[in-house]
């Protein structure tokens, strides 16, 4: 009997897609002038969103592609990640008001950019053509292993993304909950002062 997670698990190019367009939704939120706790939050989210993205691919998904096809963008592949990781590294060893913290994630933004751009337009057509009818497995693969690298770092992802959120974003989020509570008892009083009538 398969799992929720099995059922409900993409494929495994769906699934890189996906945390592709999380990365760089991630780096558009990214701003200079941001507070530094802020930039933390979003830095720390990325990065997480990274290491964990990496080891699936390199586990899972480009054996999978290697055993059908050898293209130059494949070859370059773990080279990429490792220079992705060595960033990362720096990144959690500095403070957002270090000098050089918007420098380092800018070159980290650039590595992933160049590296995704080669992924979306050569390394996964090429999965969806030689792999078509395994890419639902390795999807599920991906999934059960997202999970097991996730779960122990679910705190760490909670307070990272709660951080990356700035202050007028849950100022907003706050006045919206409160004008919704408010509307639905304004709505829930004139409904029921049109039954006593």
């Amino acid at each position: 009997m398969r799992s929720l997670a099995d059922t409900l698990a993409p494929t495994a190019t769906n699934m890189i897609r996906f945390d592709h367009t999380h990365v760089m939704a991630t780096f558009h939120q990214y701003e200079i002038d941001t507070r530094p706790s802020v930039k933390k939050g979003l830095v720390d989210t990325a990065c997480t969103a990274l290491e964990i993205h990496a080891q699936l691919e390199e586990e899972i998904f480009y054996p999978a592609v290697r055993a059908v096809t050898e293209n130059e963008a494949l070859k370059k592949a773990v080279p990429e990640h490792n220079e992705m990781k060595r960033l990362i590294s720096v990144l959690r060893g500095m403070e957002p008001e270090d000098p050089a913290y918007d420098e380092t994630f800018m070159e980290l933004m650039r590595d992933v950019l160049h590296h995704v751009a080669d992924e979306e337009t050569i390394v996964l057509p090429d999965a969806e053509r030689m792999l078509a009818d395994s890419l639902s497995d390795l999807g599920r693969r991906m999934m059960r292993r997202r999970m097991e690298l996730t779960l122990p770092r679910t705190g760490e992802i909670v307070v990272d993304m709660a951080r990356s959120v700035p202050a007028s974003t849950w100022v907003l989020a706050m006045g919206a909950a409160a004008a919704g509570a408010c509307l639905t008892g304004w709505l829930g009083n004139r409904r029921s002062y049109r039954l006593e009538r």
